[in-house]
């Protein structure tokens, strides 16, 4: 099995993870926390949950990288109930946030374990 395991989750995210759910991978952003467990990605900011949303729920997913900018974290998901999510990213996230990434386009692809 190729799947990521996280660190410690952050405490904003203790509340909200099930109880048989594995948190896969987290990454910081500038004022949210961004992550993906085996089931849906989820992004908090200040304690608070902004989405939450099963992996076949998302439509898109953009990472842009600019000069002496944090990076931008796009997440639109597939229902318009749940507006996209805008995170800017710092430069000591990126590892992170490219987990993040890879573990979203595995659920994305129909390959949640990474054997293809």
């Amino acid at each position: 099995m190729r799947q990521e395991r996280s660190q410690d989750p952050e405490p904003t995210l203790l509340h909200i993870l099930q109880p048989d759910e594995e948190l896969h991978v987290q990454a910081r952003a500038i004022d949210a926390i961004v992550a993906g467990t085996n089931r849906r990605l989820v992004v908090t900011n200040d304690g608070r949950v902004g989405l939450d949303v099963p992996y076949q729920e998302l439509r898109r997913i953009q990472f842009d990288i600019e000069r002496a900018r944090p990076a931008t974290f796009v997440i639109v998901p597939e229902h318009p109930a749940n507006p996209p999510e805008v995170l800017a990213i710092p430069v000591s996230e990126y590892e992170n946030a490219a987990r993040v990434l890879a573990v979203i386009g595995r659920h994305i692809a129909g390959d949640p374990e990474g054997r293809g």
